[in-house]
């Protein structure tokens, strides 16, 4: 998987190259999460934390909320294993410091999400949760005509 082009001249996709190794890392990062237990719902995702403002030292509560402990102590810091980030935002709820921790993340259809603070995880959360009761009420009553035929009132 290292074939690293040869000194006589020889032409090479520096593309492929990149594809290979991009396509390792997502099946380290696969098998990581299998150990963990944990599936993983976004397709892309970047997770940092602003040295500068946080209180690691004093509470490490995003060490003790992260479910696949991608978060770790050391040196005085907190550091990030991003194979192990599934950005479901855990620490960004239990972080005292707002806009410490910047999550983003991609979902499969494509969708961008980014958020640094509670607030925005529970807005966005619920928008969330607001979208998949709406399609679970289409299911059941596709129509106003079936909604009226469902629950017709009781005529006297």
């Amino acid at each position: 998987m290292n074939a690293m082009p040869e000194k006589n001249g020889q032409n090479f996709d520096i593309f492929n190259l990149l594809e290979a190794e991009t396509n390792s890392k997502k099946k380290r990062r696969e098998e990581l999460l299998a150990s963990v237990g944990v599936k993983s719902f976004f397709v892309d995702g970047k997770i940092s934390i602003d040295k500068r403002t946080c209180w690691g030292l004093e509470c490490k509560l995003c060490i003790k909320a992260c479910p696949t402990n991608a978060l770790y102590w050391d040196r005085g810091e907190v550091k990030i294993v991003n194979d192990l980030c599934v950005y479901c935002g855990a620490c960004v709820l239990s972080c005292m410091v707002d806009d410490c921790i910047r999550v983003s993340r991609v979902r499969e259809s494509g969708e961008k999400e980014s958020f640094s603070k509670p607030k925005e995880v529970v807005v966005l959360q619920n928008c969330i949760n607001a979208k998949k009761r709406a399609a679970r009420v289409r299911t059941i009553l596709p129509s106003i005509e079936a909604y009226f035929k469902r629950y017709e009132p009781e005529k006297p």
